[in-house]
């Protein structure tokens, strides 16, 4: 009965030890199920952020980057535990004989005729031989070497996930800041295209009062002066403007074309330049 009983407690410790293995088999599997799945995730952001990247780098004039790729170096053909032999200029054997399996003398110890002189100088029967110190590496002593310490998927993992996340932020502020142009980042489109216009009227006004004061010299006529106060400087500073905002007032990003607010320009320029022409006039006068 004993013999039975501990047949059935032996039986009863199998069957639990196969439960439990097949648990373990398949909480393995599970855990590679999902690791697999993070990793597959993983790949999509990140070919995701590549692309977006590329198209990042193509709205500011830089090309798409690729890996340099060269030769592959060639296989050593040494067994293993035994470093390679060195190749000579024309990739043959460097030592000499090789062919035959005899080496041949090198240095002066190989001088055809000369059997008596040596390579290096000999010592008397006496005298003891000196042997240089080499290093020894860990498997030729017979110390087996350390291997290093196996990384954790899940643990790499995470990180891949971190730094994901750390580049879709980067990636964000980027974005950001080409949806910003050069020119007065910080302000409104409106309050750019207005400050935009209204420089180039001050600097139509200005050019406006240099030719008054050479009209008052005789370099230019009145029918001059006046065209080109009511036309041809508020025009020109119309243009002026309106060329500005569309080469330094416009986002690195941006769906379609951004406004540049023609009609306000337009008002500011050919109102300014008369109105800043008919404010010389009254100041001169009163000034006078």
């Amino acid at each position: 009965m004993s013999t039975f009983e501990e047949y059935a407690a032996l039986a009863r410790q199998l069957a639990e030890r196969r439960r439990a293995g097949e648990r373990g088999a398949a909480a393995d599997a599970d855990r590679r199920r999902n690791l697999h799945a993070t990793a597959d995730y993983l790949q999509h952001r990140l070919t995701a952020q590549g692309q977006r990247l590329d198209q990042l780098g193509q709205a500011i004039g830089i090309p798409a980057s690729s890996v340099p790729t060269g030769p592959a170096p060639a296989p050593s053909t040494a067994p293993p535990g035994q470093a390679p032999a060195p190749t000579g200029p024309n990739g043959g054997a460097a030592l000499a004989g090789a062919g035959s399996g005899e080496r041949e003398p090198a240095g002066a110890a190989g001088a055809p005729g000369q059997p008596e002189v040596g390579a290096y100088l000999q010592g008397g029967a006496g005298e003891a031989r000196l042997a240089l110190p080499t290093a020894a590496s860990p498997a030729a002593a017979g110390v087996p070497a350390q291997r290093p310490a196996e990384a954790d998927p899940t643990v790499e993992l995470e990180l891949a996930r971190r730094y994901a996340d750390e580049s879709d932020r980067h990636g964000q502020q980027t974005e950001l800041l080409a949806q910003r142009p050069a020119l007065l980042p910080d302000w409104s489109p409106v309050a750019r295209a207005v400050g935009v216009y209204a420089g180039c009227a001050a600097v139509g006004a200005l050019l406006m009062m240099i030719m008054v004061l050479a009209s008052g010299v005789g370099l230019v006529d009145g029918f001059t002066l006046g065209a080109w106060i009511c036309a041809g400087l508020p025009a020109l500073s119309f243009f002026a403007g309106y060329l500005v905002l569309g080469r330094w007032g416009r986002p690195a990003i941006v769906a379609g074309t951004p406004p540049r607010y023609v009609h306000l320009g337009f008002l500011i320029c050919f109102a300014a330049v008369p109105v800043a022409y008919v404010a010389f006039l009254l100041l001169f006068r009163v000034l006078r």
